[in-house]
């Protein structure tokens, strides 16, 4: 791993840094691929329970940097399916990471930057942070994000922020339940990490990871199909170790760490 792109860890908390504040966290495809490979690597970490996807400095992630938007223009087809599968394969390590995301954002999150950020289960943005899917001014789309953006929000919000292209602040942006939280920038640090400890000490990482892969699994199937995996899921959950573990510290009244456990 280069310069790129730290990881930091903290206990069960790991956090991917965003490391090229000289090009405002612009996307390359060696970050890309960087975050891809960290992504595979936390994912199969069973010591980490929560990812926090931040930056080096204040701009979260500007999208595409000018020379990766360059080569891309000059590639073929063939090159540039390529390259969206690349990208493709980093948005599903995050989407579908069974650790709980969170994405700390400080400044523009912008087109494929404002994607990453609204990839986490729980974005948390100072005021000052901004965000837009501004493809459309180029001349591009939001493609592969929109469809992660549909299973948060109805279409009347895709349509405006997707078809303007227009940037808005974080406030609005927590209206659209696409943030969760605003906190001043002075405190974004502390909250997020008391948050992910929170995660780590009061759930069950088996759980956790159960329930968001049946949250991307089910807006896929019909109702019929929808339930029949729910209560077979809901057998299998029965039997887990994790939910042993949790009725027998019920039952005793025992309190549980799950950080601990």
């Amino acid at each position: 791993m280069t310069d790129l792109l730290r990881i930091e860890r903290d206990g069960a908390v790991a956090h991917l840094v965003l490391n090229r504040p000289e090009k405002r966290n612009a996307l390359s495809a060696e970050l890309v691929k960087e975050m891809h490979e960290a992504m595979l690597q936390l994912n199969a970490d069973e010591h980490i329970r929560v990812v926090v996807i931040c930056s080096a400095d204040k701009p979260f992630c500007a999208g595409a940097d000018l020379g990766y938007l360059t080569q891309l223009r000059n590639n073929t087809l063939e090159e540039n399916e390529t390259d969206s599968q690349r990208l493709r394969a980093l948005f599903d390590a995050i989407y579908l990471s069974p650790k709980y995301i969170i994405s700390q954002v400080e400044g523009p999150a912008l087109a494929g930057g404002c994607g990453l950020a609204m990839l986490a289960d729980y974005c948390i943005a100072t005021p000052e942070a901004t965000f837009g899917y501004t493809e459309v001014k180029i001349g591009f789309i939001p493609a592969l994000v929109m469809v992660y953006l549909r299973e948060k929000v109805g279409g009347a919000v895709m349509s405006d922020i997707l078809l303007t292209g227009r940037v808005f602040g974080a406030m609005e942006a927590q209206s659209m339940q696409l943030v969760q939280r605003v906190v001043p920038a002075d405190e974004i640090g502390d909250v997020v990490l008391t948050h992910a400890k929170q995660i780590c000490e009061t759930t069950s990482p088996q759980a956790v990871a159960k329930v968001k892969a049946m949250m991307r699994a089910i807006p896929s199937m019909d109702r019929s199909e929808a339930l029949d995996y729910a209560a077979n899921q809901n057998a299998v959950a029965r039997a887990s170790e994790d939910c042993k573990k949790g009725i027998d510290a019920f039952l005793n009244k025992q309190p549980l760490n799950w950080s601990k456990s």
